[in-house]
């Protein structure tokens, strides 16, 4: 990425915001089957706690299904009210954060389209191009979401410190 390059295009510095938009937007898309899935969790987690709680009936101990039938032993592998409950509340915050960094994935993808069509149709010079995108991708913090994958602003840091070591 050096900043002297003359064969810096803006239209490559679209493509990669584009680009970047959309693995933020499948990112998102993977985090929504993962949090539906702890929904479906949930849900099942919740009808185990009512069935419970109705067995239970009005006085807490389980209703037998006749008269001299006697309610079966709990067993080891049986959860308790509270487990079940401590589970759902536990999945539930699982969910919330899941859906919390889906919005910031969305937010995201939704900023670099933005910023897409901004350098597109603004900005004529590769060079300036690559000083918005590293000034964007600085205050959004964006290699965060991208821990697999380098940034325009990684890569211009790399450059930087390379060109520090030269010196």
């Amino acid at each position: 990425m050096d900043a002297d390059d003359p064969d810096l295009s803006v239209a490559e510095f679209v493509d990669y915001c584009r680009t970047q938009a959309g693995l933020l937007s499948g990112s998102a898309r993977t985090l929504t089957a993962e949090a539906e899935e702890l929904l479906d969790e949930v849900d099942d987690l919740l009808e185990t706690l009512r069935e419970r709680v109705d067995a239970a009936g009005p006085g807490g101990t389980e209703r037998p299904d006749s008269p001299t039938a006697t309610p079966p032993e709990p067993t080891a592998s049986d959860e308790t009210v509270e487990d079940l409950e401590r589970e759902v509340e536990h999945k539930q915050s699982l969910v919330e954060a899941k859906q919390a960094r889906i919005a910031a994935f969305n937010d995201l993808a939704a900023a670099y389209e933005e910023l897409a069509d901004e350098l597109a149709e603004t900005v004529t010079d590769g060079h300036e191009a690559l000083q918005r995108v590293v000034a964007f991708e600085a205050d959004r913090d964006a290699p965060a979401y991208f821990p697999e994958r380098q940034t325009v602003l990684e890569a211009a840091r790399e450059e930087e410190t390379d060109d520090d070591r030269t010196d």
